[in-house]
């Protein structure tokens, strides 16, 4: 573990075996890029980072594992993004994706596998998200993968709302040569859902088990009555792939999503985002969870190549 300048920035770098981890925790509790060094002497980058990232506009910044909380995605009150209706009846501004992946943390516990970051809200967090809790996250790194871990404990009086995931952007196509009609998609979903431009859900395509990376019908698609808590997806016929992992049981709860999007047909990373439910869920209900007072409750995943 050591400290190295960055764009004005000083990040945390781990060496765990083949692989090499850089974040910032204290800003958006950030994973900025993972590579692993291959049999031959040359590194793959698994999560991909942009060359000139601005980090003071890092909500904006396309790469690396962005944080989702509260909610994930678009959110919308009676048609209108960016609102959110509470159970008090009071609406309420939120960004997309939430308040954390542009916020700032506090490292709580660092060492040579990894580290915990504690949320502390600032002026704009605690008007979209009025409560009293503790936020935090906990990523732990291994020479092959990572796991990451969020825990909300609700230190007030109320039932706290969340529905909250993952933003991984990873790599693709990553190796040279290839295109991303290269590469195939194993997702165990027996339900495809979309959002339409009101937040409401809708039927999504009908998809294969296994897809293409190409097929433009899984962007923007939510995969949902999860048949396993796996997403497996690489290149065809060659070792490499990686595999996200939502939650610890192997069947999630039917509400439970993996996302997949990209921005364009060249854009060099895919997304596949292990999220508690689809997007609007503080309106919609699915996926929404609620912590009892004096609770904790806690969300898991994890990521490996292989």
């Amino acid at each position: 573990m050591e400290k190295i300048s960055y764009l004005g920035h000083t990040l945390t770098r781990w060496r765990v075996g083949q692989s090499t981890f850089l974040a910032l925790p204290e800003k958006g509790a950030r994973l900025v890029n993972w590579n692993i060094t291959l049999g031959d002497g040359s590194v793959r980058d698994v999560l991909y980072w942009p060359e000139n990232a601005d980090f003071a506009e890092i909500a904006k910044v396309r790469g690396g594992n962005p944080i989702l909380f509260p909610f994930n995605g678009r959110t919308f009150d009676r048609g209108d993004i960016h609102f959110w209706r509470a159970a008090d009846g009071v609406r309420r501004p939120i960004p997309i994706h939430g308040i954390a992946r542009q916020g700032e943390f506090k490292v709580t516990r660092i060492d040579t596998r990894g580290f915990v970051a504690e949320f502390v809200p600032g002026e704009e967090a605690r008007a979209c998200y009025p409560y009293d809790y503790e936020f935090t996250v906990t990523y732990r790194f291994d020479t092959l993968g990572l796991s990451c871990e969020f825990s909300l404990t609700n230190l007030g009086r109320e039932p706290l709302p969340w529905s909250a995931g993952h933003h991984f952007y990873f790599t693709v196509p990553w190796s040279e040569g290839t295109t991303r009609s290269d590469y195939l998609i194993r997702i165990p979903a027996a339900k495809r859902l979309k959002q339409d431009a009101t937040g409401h859900l809708v039927t999504g395509p009908k998809l294969q088990t296994d897809e293409s990376l190409a097929n433009p019908a899984l962007v923007d698609t939510f995969h949902t009555a999860l048949r396993g808590n796996e997403v497996v997806f690489g290149e065809k016929g060659r070792p490499g792939d990686v595999t996200v992992r939502l939650g610890p049981e192997k069947i999630p709860p039917p509400e439970a999503a993996f996302v997949t999007w990209t921005q364009a047909d060249d854009s060099p990373f895919y997304c596949v985002e292990p999220w508690m439910g689809p997007a609007n869920a503080a309106e919609h209900k699915l996926g929404l969870h609620l912590v009892p007072p004096g609770a904790t409750e806690k969300f898991a995943v994890s990521v490996g190549v292989r």
